[in-house]
């Protein structure tokens, strides 16, 4: 277990490297940053200084070189608003996480309980209607599922609000919570007050609805397909003839070895999500990471660009290297 553990903790650094070398490169080939985010409102001699002043005159491999050293310090540049990158993410990534983890919990609560009815019906018309319902899941785009809810549940019926992390009163109270976490959720439990609480949650739930749904339409067909090979499984067959339910059998045998697929492509998901993150954040106004993403590449800034991509690139790997140890905890093949 540690051998193997040991493995995937090395592929951490090699894997982010990989990603950051790539979004370094790529943003590179469109074109200077400075020129592109500055043309038409400096002259030539002042964009040449800004240039100069972020180092984007020197040798592309120096650039490369001198970007890593910063990376291995937490220095992810600094945007043209004049803000670090490492400030941004302080102050936005908590956000986006947060709205991530609410997606997962919808996309575990929709997808699992859906493909396992699914399986244990197999080819009814139940089965039938589950499995088309995946599929509009999955390939729906998440800005039109998100302008969709907006216009049923806040606009038409007026149950959720449709923008923001919470009302604005709400935020303002927020911000003087002591620790302050950035997790509006947990803010809100230390300010010790339910009716915040209530509110950050109602506003938490058409975003997280409208991400989750993407990656349930998922989890629902790995669990159908998976839970159906495994109900075929000797092992399962003799657990029938212990005379176990058909409930136990698929609760205490089948359900497990079903759920390893869907652990193991949970940190490519979670990478999905962090790209959904930008449509929906933009969607909703949830003023998170991929929000100031999508406002910096608005603004032409790609050093803004290229460190909060670089930190998704960072959070990516750590991911997948704690997805890989679940997977072994779960499934003891691995581990052997």
């Amino acid at each position: 277990m540690l051998r193997y553990l040991g493995v995937r903790l090395l592929m951490i650094p090699v894997t982010a490297w990989i990603l950051v070398t790539v979004v370094f490169f790529l943003m590179r080939v469109i074109g200077d940053p400075i020129s592109a985010a500055m043309g038409g409102r400096m002259t030539q001699e002042q964009i040449a200084i800004r240039k100069a002043d972020a180092g984007l005159d020197r040798p592309i491999l120096t650039q490369y070189r001198e970007y890593l050293s910063g990376l291995l310090h937490g220095d992810f540049g600094v945007a043209q608003d004049h803000r670090r990158i490492s400030e941004v993410i302080t102050s936005y990534g908590a956000a986006t996480l947060e709205l991530v983890f609410w997606a997962l919990l919808v996309a575990f609560a929709v997808g699992v309980p859906l493909g396992r009815y699914a399986a244990t019906h197999r080819d009814s018309v139940a089965d039938a209607g589950i499995r088309l319902f995946g599929i509009l899941a999955y390939a729906a785009p998440v800005f039109f599922v998100g302008l969709l809810l907006k216009l049923l549940f806040g606009v038409k019926l007026g149950w959720l609000p449709v923008s923001g992390r919470a009302s604005v009163n709400v935020e303002l109270k927020l911000q003087h919570v002591s620790p302050k976490t950035n997790v509006l959720a947990i803010d809100a439990i230390l300010y010790g007050d339910t009716g915040y609480l209530i509110d950050v949650l109602k506003h938490a739930v058409l975003p997280a609805v409208a991400l989750g749904l993407l990656t349930a339409g998922v989890f629902l067909r790995l669990v159908r397909i998976n839970l159906i090979q495994t109900l075929r499984s000797d092992y399962v067959d003799a657990a029938r003839a212990r005379g176990l339910t058909a409930r136990q059998v698929t609760g205490r045998h089948a359900a497990r070895n079903a759920m390893i697929p869907i652990v193991t492509v949970m940190g490519m998901y979670i990478a999905m999500m962090l790209g959904g993150a930008v449509l929906t954040e933009t969607t909703f106004e949830w003023k998170g990471l991929g929000f100031q993403l999508a406002e910096y590449l608005k603004a032409r800034d790609f050093i803004a660009v290229q460190g909060i991509v670089a930190f998704i690139a960072v959070v990516v790997a750590v991911m997948s290297f704690l997805v890989d140890a679940l997977v072994a905890l779960i499934d003891p093949r691995v581990r052997f």
